[in-house]
């Protein structure tokens, strides 16, 4: 068998012929003189071609793994080399990776830069300075999926599907979601600016937010009456989990009897989390989710608690229960039979995962999709409870910024909430019409009277901050869908 210089054959000669070895020696000298002769000749031919052609051509030896890349490489080259201004190489290859994302037409799939990378994590692993609302990109708008329990947003009155318009009189339209992100958020103590449009308004509401610390605190629990206790889960964080559990053993000291569950106006978070959660409720061995690859590979996840909660449990969604709280509701409910209260969920039913690259910047994208117990893919559809209620019609009243003044002869979108929040406060303005007439001054001087404010007639500032306050504080109390689950566990509690 022959290598390349031929001498393994003259080897095999010496070895068959051993009386002729001086004819085979002189050959073999002949043929490794001028072995080395064509060695150096090829060396010195290819690197004349690389030094009279460059590296482009030597490359373009090689086959190209990526041929479809041509073009982009191509206008990349292009636009370095001729376009009219110098450009950011950095940016450019920036620009090409979101571009190709944007092109997936999938909110939850983005490139992040170094800044909206750092911001995504922080969101996950501590507290950021912000106005605390989850948002998405959908269908080339910015659109809120839920404020944080207790955040300057939900305080201002940020609801599920409001629509940002603008930030700070730009606007966002077009923008990916941590585009946005990085446009609201900023230092505690700052304002922003917020055009929303909301379904029902004729008008878009103007928000001006002060910002402060988010802290991703997701757990808060709290004993009701007749040993019911209620834990709201507000998003899913690297400690969610062992925060319930700490919860529910405080409340189990205080003699939990029942419990409700409250996952309304979660956005979601993280898939482990949620699983683990879940987990929690439903009986060993039962499947909590199926998550779904692209080639229809499902991989199921089971539960592997130690021991069910022996108590009676329902749980309660909204239009801002999203993602990672479906994936518990729709676990508890196939798996557990644990009734779900409420209104209709968000509907995400895709899972996204997260590249990070080494210059800091990363990119997320949908890798999967996920099923529940039964094999139901609820995206775009929500899940329905199995006992609907609505909270009471002033709980969606739109907000009112403190810095516009509402007087005598206005009238305004703003006039007629005002008008509608007096009413629940107990004052009669007269005729709701979005009209400041007489009966609504007379109305607004005697809930100023009432809190011991300036009675100035109008209202602004601490008199809006105040109205606002006590629609807030009766929406609390007067909560329709925690009234109707308390009513279904101590029927649960007293069998």
């Amino acid at each position: 068998m022959k290598n390349e210089s031929g001498e393994a054959s003259v080897e095999e000669e010496n070895q068959k012929q051993p009386k002729e070895a001086g004819k085979f020696i002189k050959i073999k000298k002949f043929t490794f003189i001028m072995g080395i002769f064509l060695v150096i000749f090829l060396t010195a031919g290819i690197t004349t071609i690389a030094l009279t052609f460059g590296d482009e051509k030597v490359e373009s030896l090689a086959p190209d793994k990526h041929a479809e890349f041509e073009k982009l490489y191509s206008t990349y080259d292009k636009i370095k080399d001729d376009y009219y201004e110098e450009v950011d190489e950095e940016k450019l290859v920036d620009g090409a990776i979101n571009g190709m994302i944007k092109s997936l037409d999938d909110p939850y799939s983005a490139y992040m830069d170094k800044k909206e990378a750092s911001s995504f994590h922080e969101s996950i692993s501590s507290s950021f300075e912000g106005i605390g609302a989850e948002i998405q990109e959908q269908d080339g708008q910015i659109m809120v999926v839920s404020p944080i329990k207790g955040s300057p947003a939900e305080k201002a009155g940020v609801k599920p599907n409001d629509i940002i318009l603008s930030v700070d009189g730009k606007s966002v339209e077009g923008l990916s979601s941590s585009e946005a992100v990085l446009k609201i958020r900023g230092e505690k103590g700052t304002k922003v600016d917020l055009s929303i449009s909301r379904a029902g308004e004729s008008e878009p509401i103007e928000l001006t937010i002060k910002r402060d610390t988010i802290p991703i605190e997701t757990v808060y629990a709290e004993m009701l009456d007749d040993g019911v206790a209620k834990i709201q889960v507000t998003s899913f964080s690297e400690h969610t989990v062992q925060e319930l559990k700490t919860a529910l053993e405080e409340m189990s000291k205080k003699d939990m009897k029942g419990l409700v569950l409250d996952l309304r106006g979660n956005p979601g978070g993280l898939l482990d989390q949620a699983i683990e959660m879940a987990s929690l409720f439903i009986p060993n061995g039962k499947v909590v989710l199926q998550v779904e690859d692209r080639s229809g590979k499902k991989d199921v996840y089971k539960s592997e608690n130690d021991g069910e909660l022996k108590i009676p449990v329902v749980v309660l969604i909204d239009d801002g229960s999203a993602s990672a709280s479906e994936i518990v509701a729709a676990a508890v409910s196939e798996s557990a039979d644990i009734p779900l209260i409420g209104i209709k969920s968000f509907g995400k039913g895709t899972v996204q995962t997260a590249e990070d690259f080494e210059d800091g910047s990363n990119f997320k994208y949908t890798a999967a999709k996920w099923l529940t117990p039964e094999g139901n893919w609820i995206h775009k559809k929500g899940i329905k409870p199995d006992i609907n209620v609505k909270l009471p019609d002033y709980a969606s009243l739109p907000y009112i910024s403190p810095d516009k003044e509402l007087k005598a002869s206005d009238s305004s979108s703003e006039v007629k909430a005002a008008e509608e929040m007096l009413k629940v406060a107990g004052h009669d303005p007269g005729k709701i019409d979005g009209f400041f007439d007489e009966a609504t001054k007379n109305a607004v001087t005697a809930f100023q009277r009432e809190q011991k404010i300036k009675e100035t007639g109008t209202i602004k500032d601490d008199t809006t901050v105040k109205l606002m306050q006590v629609i807030r504080e009766k929406i609390l109390k007067n909560d329709t869908q925690v009234k109707k689950a308390v009513e279904v566990l101590k029927k649960e509690i007293n069998k």
